[in-house]
């Protein structure tokens, strides 16, 4: 049995009753990685001093990608979010189509989008790769599901692909989240084989319910095999709730991604 992959877990879902900097630590103790969200919330010195390896975080806390205001907010808000990220040397910073609000609905929704709107995305997504490129960090675009967020523009999977190899420059990667591809599209493999020449991470959780492996529909020991197949070595992340004791759930995910 080996373990081909970088595991974290993202803190902000475990042990809600435990400060930040007691998960981030907790997390490491037990060979993690760490995911945080958003940062104006968290005591960056506590966090600092915990011996994480942070490897990914929310890149922005406001903007979009498919207008000239959302885009220049995106970037401004991105700017000050790299400072942070690199004070706590997180490994990858994420976005979406837009930003989000309570419980994860886009603030800015739209049921379709123009050819004129898939231009300026990638503009802004260019202009992230060049703030990215003079930073010496890595952004992701993440895909999300339409029925936890509606109307989010370019949150499929097939869209974040499109972009992001549209895109292509290795200032830019695919946070492939396969708990929103399982609702979205299904395929989870397949989708795997699509996205693998772009992916930074792969984000996991069962469904339904959001939880660790084994509590849901998705066969995730398959899944682990055929990434090792198809040579991913990259990271994996749980972002999930615990179905009940969060150490429980993290050896189930361990053990699903151990091949």
């Amino acid at each position: 049995m080996s373990q081909p992959f970088q595991l974290a877990a993202c803190a902000e879902m475990l042990w809600l009753d435990k400060p930040m900097d007691w998960r981030a630590a907790r997390l490491a103790e037990m060979g993690f990685g760490v995911g945080l969200w958003n940062w104006p919330d968290l005591n960056l010195e506590k966090l600092e001093i915990t011996g994480a390896n942070f490897t990914i975080m929310n890149g922005y806390l406001e903007g979009r990608l498919a207008d000239e205001e959302g885009a220049d907010l995106l970037l401004k808000s991105a700017r000050e979010t790299v400072q942070i990220g690199k004070r706590l040397d997180v490994d990858r910073l994420n976005l979406h189509g837009t930003g989000l609000g309570e419980v994860g609905i886009p603030i800015w929704q739209h049921e379709s989008v123009t050819g004129d709107m898939w231009l300026k995305a990638r503009d802004t997504l260019n202009r992230i790769c060049d703030l990215a490129e003079e930073e010496g960090v890595v952004f992701t675009l993440e895909n999300l599901n339409l029925l936890d967020h509606p109307g989010c523009p370019f949150g499929s999977t097939a869209d974040v692909l499109a972009l992001v190899s549209a895109v292509n420059r290795p200032q830019l990667r695919i946070n492939l989240d396969l708990y929103h591809t399982q609702i979205g599209e299904g395929d989870l493999i397949r989708w795997c084989e699509k996205c693998l020449p772009w992916i930074g991470e792969v984000q996991v959780a069962d469904n339904p319910g959001r939880c660790e492996p084994g509590t849901g529909e998705i066969n995730y020991a398959a899944v682990a095999r055929a990434l090792n197949d198809m040579g991913y070595e990259g990271p994996v992340g749980l972002e999930a709730f615990a179905a009940g004791n969060p150490e429980v759930a993290l050896a189930a995910f361990q053990n699903a991604f151990t091949i």
